[in-house]
Formats: C-alpha cells, structure tokens, sequence
C-alpha cells in the first residue's frame, strides 16, 4: 500500500504550522518506514512511551482541541500500519469516536462494523468476551446517532447491540437481564426524543422491573436509572422532575460531562441562562475523553459557548 504524503504549506503560521508539520513528519516516518509500531496492548501493559501510543494520544488531543481532520489523517495511518488486527480494531473505534464530533451516524457505524467484524474472528478464543463486546460496540454507534438525533439508525444499532450480546455462550459473564436493561433503557429515551411520552412511560417501568428482577445486575447498573428518568422528563418537558433526577445522576456519576450537559439542558429550558451557562462549561471542561457522552458533551459545549 503507497501513502501519497503532502508536504504543508507554508503560508501557515503559528500552532497550526506546528501541528500540520507534526502529522506530516508523522506520516513521512510512516510512509518510509521509519516508526516502530509497537502493540497498542504491550506499550498500556509497562506503561512505556511508544511512537503509536504517543500518535494516538496527539490524535486525541487535537480531537478535544476540534482539529478532526488533523486527527484522521494520523488514526488512518495507524490503522493502515497496524502491527495487529486487535491494534487496527482498536484505532478503528478511535476513528468511529472523532467521527462522533461531526454528529456523523453514518460513518461510525460504519467503523464500529468494522470493529465487530474483528470481535466475531475472537469467538473461538475467547467467546464471552467477544459477543460481549460485540454488543457494545453495535450500542457505542447508537449512542453516537441518537445524540445526532438520528433516531432510527439509532434504535437498529440499539437492537443489533441486544442481539449480539445475547449470543454469548454459557457460562454467560453477563446476563440476559443486563441487555434486557440496557434496550428498555435505550427505547424509553428514543420514545422521549420522538415525543411519545407514554412508551417512553411504559419503558422506564420495563427498565425498574428488570432491575427489580436481577440484584446482582442492578448493583452496577441502578445508577443509570435517575439519568433515565431525568433524559425523558427533559425531552417531555417536565422539567420539575428533568431537574431533580439530573441532580441526582450528575452527583452519582461524577465523572460523566453529559450528566452536567442534560442538567444545564434543563436550566436554559427553564430561561436561567446563568446556570446553564455555568453547567455547560463545566462539562465541556470536563469532556476531553473519547467515547460517546465525551465526544457529544465537548461537541455540544463547544457550540454552547461559542469556542
């Protein structure tokens, strides 16, 4: 495979020479050769510095930093070197992620496909662990659409996410119940976005039932229910309850922008900018991450505050 490598153009000045120099050099070394791709899993396992772990924290960072298209241009060429098909999966995921930025439904799922195609060659392997991410990855691309408000793409890859993981074998590492959770969870919001409040209703009972059923399931998992309940009360206007649920899922999952982003949602909903100002900066910087409710809370943010 030939990599055409162009040179940047001179007229450019500050930072971005410096980061269009940057990804050019980048791609000279890996045109000719000259990078020593090390695994992606050897270089996390000693906690060394490596030139692709290193390219994929710059590809990150640019990504936070809004310059997608100087981010691709570097994930492309890990993916064309990778020295393993789990490394090319695994940059492949990243790639579906900067993606997710532009809203684009379309090619996430596209390269989350992609990533799954890998996980069914693991079946044999390691078959817990591949159905089970097999489904996740189908659920990384719907979360990616319904945030783009593609919401019919979204409730296939939802659905298709459900299935795959499913399929795992006995001895399950994750249950029946824990799918079962995760659609219910995933149709009540879709039913809040089209406005149907009454299914969005009915599936958030089918969500607290399947907790009920399963303790083991539910200890990891309960905490997702006042984000629930507080997404379909924002997205159907009762913003009492968006309020008081969002409160409690913002300070039981501290560590996720969107949480704050649905919060500060639901104060410009109710005409106090202030505060949703306040809450909008607060997740963009908190959202430098790169999966879903990070990518979308930056994105969303970003355009909030005019960056």
């Amino acid at each position: 495979m030939r990599l055409r490598v162009i040179r940047p153009a001179s007229r450019q000045s500050g930072q971005n020479q410096k980061s269009s120099l940057a990804i050019w050099l980048f791609l000279l070394m890996t045109t000719i050769g000259l990078t020593p791709f090390d695994s992606d899993a050897q270089g996390r396992g000693r906690g060394a510095s490596t030139p692709r772990s290193d390219s994929l924290r710059q590809a990150q960072q640019l990504d936070t930093d809004g310059k997608h298209q100087e981010t691709r241009a570097i994930f492309q060429a890990l993916i064309d070197n990778a020295p393993t098909p789990a490394d090319r999966a695994a940059v492949q995921r990243r790639m579906a992620m900067s993606y997710a930025y532009d809203g684009n439904c379309a090619k996430s799922i596209e390269l989350e496909e992609q990533v799954i195609s890998y996980w069914v060659t693991r079946r044999e392997a390691e078959p817990q662990n591949a159905h089970y991410q097999e489904g996740e990855m189908a659920n990384e691309a719907a979360r990616v659409c319904i945030d783009a408000g593609a919401l019919d793409e979204a409730e296939r890859m939802y659905r298709r996410g459900s299935e795959l993981g499913n399929r795992e074998p006995e001895p399950r590492t994750h249950p029946k119940s824990l799918w079962d959770y995760r659609l219910a969870h995933a149709l009540a919001r879709l039913a809040a976005r089209r406005g149907n409040a009454a299914e969005a209703q009915r599936q958030i009972a089918e969500a607290t039932r399947i907790l009920d059923s399963d303790s083991a399931m539910a200890s990891a998992q309960r905490q997702y229910l006042p984000y629930l309940k507080g997404y379909v009360a924002l997205y159907t206007n009762d913003l009492v309850t968006a309020e008081r649920e969002l409160t409690t899922a913002m300070n039981q999952m501290d560590n996720d922008p969107f949480m704050v982003v649905l919060l500060g949602m639901t104060y410009e909903k109710k005409g106090d900018q202030a505060k949703a100002t306040e809450l909008y900066q607060k997740a963009f910087d908190m959202s430098t991450g790169s999966n879903p409710p990070n990518v979308h809370s930056r994105a969303f943010t970003r355009k909030k505050l005019g960056r």
